[in-house]
């Protein structure tokens, strides 16, 4: 097994989550099986009740596991389907600990960092690096057959105390490790002066700090407004004891889909192959095709979609709703502007023509929280009254019911148990949910199957009438108002197996109507869009 150990310096958010998923996407286009792994020394068990503002989109993985972002990155680059173990965070590594404590299994033993926390951290990635992915990149559970490179991030900065056992547990992997099968990547900030000149400093006393923990990296990934000049390149390698070829410039791009092929032209893959005494195993250029695709898709027809959501000054909170939007437009060949629509600004006014102006379609993403669920609703009866292309996204398709349950089942009161009391309550736990105490115990989480109707929309979407798809959700539709909303071509195109969970909400007459229970933005893939997203675009492109 090969290890690749990314680290940060100087700041948070410079994109070390992008560099490791690029670093992947380059070593699985030489034929290389990559197992994605990352650290969050943050003491929550997972990232599920973390607010977006602090930390962007909750991802969730297949099995349920609701992480930081980076993997879903991890995933759209290397095109991989995670789990659980794959995010290791100070919580479930102490949890484990204290654990074992309570069993027994440390008797007579004083418990501390080292030996057993850092033990701790190590078994975990060498349990995870030397299992095969399921169903995944080579279609099986086949195993590594000595083509595995374990990909491990560690967030964080650099000097953070709450990152220094797992800092202190890769250094002593290191050393038990043969010297051709690891290899740091240090990502570090060269920031300019007002003077337009590029500052070495803050990346040599990144290093020096990351040295004093005893680690001295082989690659300095240096993020930069601008390429790097060669002299800066020099004094890095000087400075920081690397060779210069080992100073790889990352300067910002507007598109992250080329930050591998930018890599790719450091020299950043055939520097690691060196390093790691590897030799490639095949040759993909699938990912150079697809960047040349989204080029051409910029010049296209372009497409404006409005998204109608409570965190719409934070971008990032919809980040893979983003991306598979990106996703789409290069598959239909247009370019997409997102108009960041705050749900609160539409509950004032009734005028709400000024804020849906030339746009080709409304998407209302999920959510949690009674804020702006009004303004939500208006956005969906403007989409559904002027006939304007609707995608409604989990908490998107529960507001889609309970704006077709007030205004085409009257039942004006209607609405969600979760935010109130209500004579109509559409939205609500079902009767199993009741009674569950543990934050997340109600929650639906992960992959679950979808039935699709005959001769519907979802079935045209699809191509198929059993799909899977990610959920992250707690209410349902009440089965008592099924009944009274399924009118005037409203209809529910998708279910459980059992039939008694919506899953599919479309309006029959509608040029595209269309609300999903589910997250289908989790599985969208730079080369295989989601289908729901493709059809929505596709329907805004037809709109004039």
């Amino acid at each position: 097994m090969k290890y690749i150990i990314v680290t940060g310096g100087v700041m948070s958010g410079l994109g070390k989550g992008i560099t490791m998923a690029s670093i992947g996407r380059l070593l699985k286009n030489r034929g290389y099986t990559i197992v994605p792994i990352k650290i969050d020394p943050y003491i929550n068990i997972d990232a599920g009740t973390m607010n977006p503002y602090q930390h962007g989109e909750v991802y969730v993985l297949g099995d349920g596991t609701e992480v930081d972002l980076d993997l879903g990155h991890y995933e759209r680059f290397m095109d991989v389907e995670l789990g659980r173990e794959h995010n290791i965070t100070t919580g479930v590594i102490y949890a484990a600990v204290i654990e074992r404590e309570r069993k027994g299994e440390y008797l007579g033993q004083t418990v501390q960092i080292i030996p057993h926390v850092t033990n701790e951290i190590k078994a975990r990635i060498r349990s995870v690096a030397a299992k095969p992915l399921q169903g995944l990149q080579g279609g099986g559970a086949e195993p590594h057959s000595g083509g595995a490179i374990c990909l491990v991030e560690i967030g964080g900065t650099v000097g953070d105390i709450e990152s220094m056992p797992f800092l202190e547990a890769v250094r002593q992997m290191q050393r038990e490790e043969e010297d051709t099968d690891f290899l740091f990547v240090h990502v570090t900030l060269v920031p300019f002066t007002a003077l337009n000149e590029q500052k070495t400093k803050p990346t040599q006393h990144s290093v020096k700090a990351l040295r004093e923990l005893g680690l001295q990296p082989d690659i300095i990934v240096c993020r930069s407004k601008k390429p790097l000049k060669e002299d800066v390149k020099e004094k890095i390698a000087m400075f920081c004891n690397v060779r210069k070829e080992a100073v790889i410039s990352a300067p910002d791009t507007e598109d992250i889909y080329e930050v591998p092929l930018l890599l790719e032209k450091e020299g950043i893959a055939e520097y690691i192959m060196k390093k790691l005494q590897l030799a490639p195993l095949t040759e993909q250029q699938e990912w150079a095709q697809m960047v040349e695709r989204r080029k051409e898709s910029a010049r296209g027809k372009k497409v404006c979609v409005a998204i109608v959501g409570k965190y719409a000054e934070l971008e990032d909170s919809y980040l893979s709703i983003k991306e598979a939007i990106k996703h789409a437009a290069t598959e239909l060949g247009c370019r997409v502007e997102l108009r960041w629509i705050e749900a609160e600004d539409l509950e004032g006014t009734d005028r709400l023509d000024s804020f849906f102006e030339e746009v080709q379609g409304i998407l209302v993403p999920g959510g949690f929280g009674p804020r702006g669920v009004e303004g939500k609703i208006k956005a969906i009866t403007y989409a559904r009254e002027h006939e304007i292309p609707f995608l409604g996204l989990c908490f998107g398709f529960q507001l889609a019911v309970i704006e077709a349950a007030r205004h085409i089942a009257h039942l004006p009161d209607a609405h969600s148990t979760e935010h109130c009391a209500t004579p109509h309550p559409v939205i609500d736990l079902l009767e199993e949910q009741q009674g569950v105490d543990e934050m997340g115990g109600t929650m639906r989480l992960g992959d679950y199957e979808v039935f699709i109707r005959k001769d519907t929309l979802a079935e045209r979407v699809y191509g198929k009438r059993k799909i899977v798809e990610r959920h992250r959700h707690r209410y349902e539709v009440n089965p008592a108002y099924i009944e009274q909303i399924e009118r005037e071509g409203v209809f529910f195109s998708g279910t459980d197996r059992s039939g008694t969970r919506m899953e599919i909400l479309e309006i029959e007459g509608h040029p595209f109507f269309f609300a999903t229970q589910f997250h289908p933005e989790f599985k969208s893939r730079p080369n295989k869009p989601s289908p729901p997203f493709k059809a929505f675009l596709k329907a805004c492109l037809q709109k004039p």
